[in-house]
C-alpha cells in the first residue's frame, strides 16, 4: 500500500501510485503484499444480489456514482460461487445472518478485474516520487489536518510512541489526509477477486476477514468500502490487517478506521508501527549530511540526494514494501514537522529541465489558464495536453514534450 499502496496503488491522477506494493498483513504473513488505488476514486453505488440459504438471486441495481466498469454487475457464474462460498464461509465461523447482510447488495465488478490485471506501474523517478508526495499542495493539505487532529495525533503518540508526524505522513501518502479513502464495496471487490483474480485464495482469506469486520460489528456492509483491492480507510488497511492491529481509540466499542473522525485509523496505524518494530525517540533517517542519524546509507537515484536510515526505515518498510515510498514517508513528516526542503539536487531530466523549470513551466501554463492539475513539476497527461495546444497556438511543432522551448513560449 503507493511511488505505492499500492498499494494493490491507484487511484486515477497521471496513473500513479501512492502505494506501490503495500504490505498489510498479520504479523505471521508479512511478506504478503497489495497494491491500492487512491487518487481519483469517486463515490459509489451498491448494487448487488439477495442471498438466500443455499443461492444467490439477481443482482438489484440502485446507483450510478461509481464509473460504469466499477459498478457491480449480475453474472450468473459469480451467483453460483458465491452460494459454494458459503459453506467455506460457515466452516470459518461466518453465521448466515452476516454472510445474508454482507452480500445482499454485492456483485461481480468487472473493473477490479481489468485493474488486477493491468498492474503495471507508470515508473517514476525517485524525484517525481518525492515531488508529487511532498507537493505544495499535500503540505498545505496535511498542515491543515494537523490543526484539526494535533490533539489526537499527539495522543497517539504519547500511547504507540509512533511519532505522530510519521502517522500523519502515512495518512498523508494513503488518503490525502482522508480526502481518498475508497468507496468501492469491500465484499464485492474481494469476491469479485476472490473468484477471478489471478491471486483466488489470498482474496478469498481478505473476504473472509471482510465478513467476520461485519460479523463483530466494526462497520455496517454499506459502510464497508475501500480501494478495488480492498484497501480501507483513511490509511488503507486490508482487512486481515484490519483484524491483525487496528484499535477502538475512542472507546466506543468499533474499530471505525472509515469515519470522517480519524482517531481509531490513526491509532490503528501507529499500532501497526508499534508491533513491527517501532523504537520510539529514534528518527526515521535523514539526507546525509544533515547530521544527527547514524545507519545505512541509501541512494534511491543516481546523482540525487543520499539518505542515512535507521531500524524505523525498516518498520515503515513493512507498511510499503519500497525505499521510495518509506523515504517519502520519512521526508513528509520531517516536511509536515517544519523542516525545508532537501538540500541536495537531482539531475535534469532527460529534455534538460530541473524541477524548478518545470515548476515554472507548470505555473506559466496555469497562468494562461491550462488546467494541469496540481503543479508538483511532475509532467503528466493534462501538462502534456496543455502543452500541445500551447503549440499549436504557437504555430511550432507539437510534440506535448516539456522542453527549454515550451518555456521560452510561455515567457
Amino acid at each position: 500500500m503507493a511511488l505505492g499502496k499500492k498499494r494493490p496503488m491507484t487511484h486515477g491522477r497521471r496513473g500513479f501510485s501512492l502505494s506501490r506494493g503495500a504490505c498489510r498483513a498479520s504479523l505471521a504473513d508479512m511478506n504478503i503484499c497489495k497494491r491500492h488505488f487512491l487518487f481519483g476514486l469517486g463515490g459509489f453505488a451498491l448494487t448487488g444480489c439477495s442471498a438466500t440459504a443455499d443461492s444467490v438471486a439477481p443482482l438489484r441495481r440502485v446507483g450510478q456514482a461509481l464509473a460504469p466498469d466499477l459498478q457491480p454487475v449480475d453474472r450468473t457464474d459469480f451467483r453460483n460461487w458465491v452460494a459454494t462460498f458459503r459453506a467455506r464461509a460457515r466452516r470459518a465461523g461466518i453465521t448466515d445472518a452476516t454472510f445474508d447482510a454482507a452480500f445482499a447488495n454485492a456483485g461481480y465488478i468487472p473493473g477490479v478485474i481489468t485493474r488486477d490485471g493491468s498492474q503495471i506501474q507508470t515508473r517514476r523517478t525517485f524525484e517525481e516520487y518525492l515531488s508529487i508526495a511532498t507537493s505544495d499542495e499535500r503540505l498545505a493539505k496535511g498542515r491543515a489536518a494537523i490543526a484539526r487532529h494535533g490533539g489526537t495525533l499527539q495522543a497517539v503518540e504519547d500511547r504507540y510512541g509512533v511519532d505522530a508526524m510519521i502517522v500523519a505522513a502515512i495518512w498523508g501518502m494513503e488518503s490525502t489526509f482522508g480526502e481518498k479513502r475508497g468507496q468501492i464495496p469491500v465484499i464485492s471487490s474481494t469476491a469479485t477477486l476472490a473468484f477471478d483474480g489471478r491471486r483466488g485464495a489470498f482474496y478469498e482469506s481478505q473476504l473472509i476477514a471482510a465478513l467476520r469486520i461485519l460479523q463483530r460489528g466494526d462497520t455496517t456492509p454499506a459502510r464497508l468500502t475501500g480501494s478495488w483491492a480492498g484497501a480501507m480507510g483513511h490509511t488503507q488497511f486490508i482487512p486481515t490487517s484490519f483484524e491483525g492491529f487496528a484499535v477502538d481509540f475512542n472507546g466506543d466499542g468499533r474499530r471505525d478506521i472509515w469515519a470522517d473522525d480519524p482517531g481509531d485509523a490513526l491509532a490503528s496505524t501507529a499500532s501497526y508501527l508499534a508491533r513491527n518494530g517501532w523504537r520510539s525517540g529514534l528518527r526515521w533517517g535523514a539526507e546525509a549530511g544533515t547530521g544527527g542519524v547514524s545507519g545505512r546509507s541509501v541512494t534511491p537515484q543516481t546523482g540525487g540526494p543520499t539518505f542515512t536510515v535507521t531500524r524505523n526505515f525498516n518498520v515503515l518498510k513493512t507498511y510499503n514494501n519500497s525505499d521510495f515510498y518509506a523515504l517519502a514517508v520519512g521526508h513528509l513528516s520531517d516536511r509536515l514537522g517544519g523542516a525545508g526542503p532537501l538540500r541536495g539536487s537531482f539531475p535534469p531530466d532527460r529534455n534538460g529541465l530541473t524541477r524548478d523549470d518545470r515548476l515554472a513551466l507548470q505555473r506559466g501554463l496555469a497562468a494562461r489558464g491550462y488546467d494541469i492539475g496540481t503543479i508538483d513539476g511532475v509532467i503528466g497527461a493534462r501538462t502534456e495536453a496543455a502543452i500541445r495546444d500551447l503549440q499549436a497556438r504557437a504555430g511550432v511543432a507539437v510534440t506535448g514534450t516539456a522542453t527549454r522551448d515550451v518555456l521560452t513560449l510561455l515567457r
